[in-house]
């Protein structure tokens, strides 16, 4: 079986793309969907076997098919620059990058150390500073390109996640602001904020607290529904796309409209979809989270 995009197959035919955090999750299904649409895949995360398993998937999938990877921690400058040097001169210039690494914890505010809340930052937000500024110097800077950043739905706070709210909400300016500076080199950088997803990330946490909502999550979308891994990686593989070319500086909310509803002193109680609102699932490789099959 292969990935069902609904963009051509030979979208980025020639073209280079980096993904970090390609290992599981997001960046798992973008590597995927990338590698369908033709283009030489690039992927960045800590664990080596995990990646070695994507990159076996992918070449399974697509006959042919260029796929690369290199064991780098994003909040490590020095051996961000070693990993992306050596793509470079493995595969010439990177058109795209996709900043997905990252990662999170659930506590309430009061009890977050402040050693606790800078790492969740350096991972959301300095890790994703440090991948684009080296990739940005290093190639686009003379060849131009494009730059997703996936960010989160932290529109009205984050309770129980202030410390990747905070970095989150950093990331959508810090990709505002570099739309504007680097659109000199021809390089466009935009966002993606995913809301509730059944993502396989759902099956990492072990909070009780979020173990109990987390079944209770589509409670608060109008779609009445979870969103999918492959509905995040076409909005991001249309923004990498040359039909994007004269969108720059947007954050693309992929949240079934949850964000709308924070301020409803209806909550829960919104009238939500009955039908019409079929998920797409263009990942034949997804697993669905255990979490959510009680």
């Amino acid at each position: 079986m292969q990935y069902n995009s609904v963009l051509k197959p030979e979208t980025f035919k020639e073209k280079t793309i980096l993904v970090t955090g390609a290992g599981s999750g997001f960046g798992r299904c973008i590597a995927h969907e990338l590698a369908a649409l033709g283009a030489t895949v690039l992927m960045m995360g800590r664990t080596e076997s995990k990646l070695l398993t994507v990159k076996t998937e992918i070449e399974a999938d697509n006959p042919g098919a260029i796929c690369d990877y290199g064991c780098a921690d994003i909040r490590d400058a020095d051996a961000v620059e070693i990993v992306i040097d050596k793509f470079i001169v493995d595969h010439g210039e990177i058109y795209g990058l996709v900043n997905n690494a990252g990662g999170q914890f659930p506590a309430d505010l009061e009890n977050i150390t402040p050693n606790g809340f800078l790492a969740v930052v350096r991972s959301n937000l300095i890790g994703g500073f440090i991948v684009a500024k080296a990739v940005f110097l290093k190639s686009m800077k003379q060849h131009g390109g494009s730059i997703i950043n996936i960010t989160a739905d932290e529109v009205g706070g984050m309770p129980r996640m202030a410390h990747s709210g905070a970095a989150r909400a950093g990331m959508e300016n810090l990709t505002q602001t570099a739309a504007v500076e680097w659109a000199y080199a021809g390089v466009r950088i935009n966002a993606v904020a995913p809301g509730y997803l059944a993502s396989s990330g759902l099956d990492t946490y072990e909070d009780p607290e979020m173990l109990e909502a987390i079944p209770h999550f589509q409670e608060s979308v109008p779609l009445n529904r979870l969103g999918t891994e492959s509905e995040v990686s076409s909005a991001v593989c249309f923004l990498l796309s040359e039909g994007a070319n004269y969108i720059n500086g947007i954050t693309l909310r992929v949240d079934g409209g949850s964000s709308l509803c924070l301020s409803s002193p209806l909550g829960r109680k919104i009238k939500r979809a009955q039908r019409n609102n079929e998920a797409y699932d263009g990942f034949h490789r997804a697993t669905f989270p255990k979490v959510l099959q009680k």
